[in-house]
This record gives C-alpha cells, sequence and structure tokens, in this order.
C-alpha cells in the first residue's frame, strides 16, 4: 500500500509540475497538450520563378486536356507542415499559368499565394484563403497533388526530398 501511495504522489508531483500560472490567474500546460493548441500558418516568402529544368510532371486524370507541372525546386514543407510548391498549368490552347500555392494536409485544404507573371515576377493573391480539396473529373490537380504525392497518408510528407522522390516516381510509394 505504501507503494501506491509512493506511485500516486509520484505521479501528482510531475503532473503538477507540467502546470504553471501566469500570474493572472491562468494556466499553462507546458507542452503537456501540445497536439491540442491550435494550428496556426507559418509565414513564407514567395519562391523563385520556376525553372523549366526542375518542373516535374504530374499525373491528373485520363480526362485532364491540361498538363500541370511542379517545380521540384521550389518545393517545401513548412514548420506548419503545409507543403508548399510552385504549379505550372499549360492548357490545351497554349496558356501557361504559373502559381506558388500550399496544401494543409491535415485540414484537406489548399491556398493560393501569388501568381506568376511571364517575366519571374509573383502577385500576392488579393484573397488568398483556404479552400477544402475536391476531387472533381476535371481540373482535380489539388485532389491529385494531395493523395498522389505530398498528403499520401492523410499527413503531409516529411520533407521536400521526400516530395521530390514522388514526383521523379510519378507517385508517392505511400499513394493507394
Amino acid at each position: 500500500m505504501k507503494t501506491f501511495y509512493l506511485a500516486v504522489g509520484l505521479l501528482m508531483s510531475f503532473t503538477g509540475a507540467a502546470y504553471a500560472g501566469d500570474g493572472e490567474g491562468r494556466t499553462s500546460y507546458a507542452g503537456v497538450f501540445e497536439a491540442d493548441k491550435p494550428w496556426q500558418e507559418a509565414e513564407t516568402d514567395l519562391p523563385a520563378a520556376p525553372l523549366a529544368a526542375t518542373l516535374r510532371e504530374i499525373y491528373v486524370s485520363a480526362v485532364a486536356t491540361n498538363h500541370y507541372f511542379v517545380d521540384s525546386a521550389t518545393l517545401t514543407v513548412g514548420i506548419d507542415k503545409v507543403v508548399r510548391y510552385v504549379l505550372v498549368v499549360e492548357t490545351s490552347g497554349g496558356a501557361r499559368n504559373v502559381s506558388f500555392e500550399g496544401i494543409h494536409c491535415d485540414g484537406g485544404k489548399w491556398k493560393l499565394y501569388a501568381t506568376g507573371h511571364p517575366d519571374g515576377t509573383w502577385v500576392r493573391a488579393r484573397v488568398s484563403e483556404w479552400r477544402e480539396i475536391e476531387n472533381k473529373p476535371v481540373n482535380r490537380h489539388h485532389a491529385a497533388l494531395s493523395r498522389d504525392y505530398f498528403c499520401p497518408t492523410g499527413g503531409p510528407i516529411r520533407d521536400a526530398n521526400e516530395g521530390r522522390r514522388a514526383l521523379k516516381l510519378g507517385k508517392h510509394p505511400d499513394a493507394n
């Protein structure tokens, strides 16, 4: 029984050490509930303009008429676990659209940060908000990027090199 009280006392002391007041009646959990903290997006800088040598084409669907490329040199995984990349879309009519985007795997969302101009400059998006990733028959590139390359198991890839390997292979090895 003495051992039981000793164990309870130790447990209470460890638990108590994790809690600390802030002097104003609020309690801090000192990292005990780190996973329960609200997600916060990190600040990000605009990348360099895409280079033809680092563009990797991705498969979107059999009915896609556009060609989709990710600039592997701009691929990053932030401390906020957002996978950021430059996307280049070439239409069947010859138009080329360049965008800097991010995918938040845990939230199942994507965001447009900026659009690129032919001279290599960027214009930040006027409306830059997180949008649901939709798996539509046409224009399903965000769903393909999420499921097949950057979030193959539901969470983000570990680092940019893992993403580059997936792009090189044409699909992440863990993707269904």
